[in-house]
């Protein structure tokens, strides 16, 4: 008799057992209806040809933030007085080169707001490195993507320095200039957009000065992908 009792005791705690991995079983699969396809894009990463928007921070050679999407950085740097430039995030293709010379961003600055007339200029090179980097990626990933393939550095003599207003004598190595890129900053046209870069005086002689204009690595943070379409 005694037996018999142990074994529906043993029954009813099999019973019970069950019906608890039954009852997380259905409350899981009601919190996933819920949530509908949200937690399938969740796990998503993004492939060639996907449409990814992508919060950055394109660094220098000494690791300083240059342009940024990150709001919440661009203001701690601004207050402690840095010059660094403020955009929204990219939108970009994946595992795409661009097939032009440069890709403008519109950038905003505490002292001037945004301006149509200026806009960043990221280098192809740039460009399809931060294309090819972002592929494998989920939402909200973060990855630090370097940059290998960097544009020559640029030779200012005194005379062109003093042609744009800036004196040979009064410039440091470390100092940050600001100056135009692409064919379309050579453009005579007022209306035609100028294209910005910030580069660092990297070597001084008495001819004048070398800026080095390379981004060596840039910080992304995935905010959202929408799948190429099949």
């Amino acid at each position: 008799m005694g037996a018999r009792k142990q074994a529906v005791k043993s029954k009813n705690v099999w019973i019970k057992a069950l019906a608890i991995v039954a009852g997380v079983f259905f409350a899981g699969v009601m919190v996933l209806s819920a949530m509908g396809s949200s937690w399938i894009t969740s796990l998503a990463t993004i492939k060639p040809g996907d449409v990814a928007v992508v919060d950055y921070t394109l660094r220098d050679a000494q690791g300083n933030p240059i342009l940024t999407s990150n709001q919440q950085l661009y203001t701690q740097l601004t207050n402690e007085g840095s010059s660094i430039l403020y955009s929204k995030p990219l939108t970009i293709t994946a595992n795409q080169s661009l097939a032009t010379g440069v890709f403008p961003i519109p950038f905003y600055t505490a002292s001037n707001g945004w301006s149509s007339q200026n806009q960043f200029a990221l280098f192809a090179s740039e460009y399809d490195t931060i294309s090819s980097g972002i592929v494998g990626l989920p939402t909200n990933g973060q990855k630090t993507i370097s940059i290998t393939e960097k544009p020559e550095p640029m030779f200012w003599s005194a005379d062109k320095l003093a042609a744009n207003n800036m004196s040979l004598s009064s410039i440091q190595v470390g100092e940050l200039i600001y100056l135009g890129a692409g064919p379309e900053a050579m453009q005579t046209n007022s209306s035609a957009p100028s294209y910005l870069r910030i580069g660092e005086v990297s070597n001084k002689t008495a001819d004048g000065i070398t800026i080095d204009i390379s981004y060596p690595s840039v910080d992304v943070t995935v905010e959202s992908i929408n799948a190429a379409s099949s």
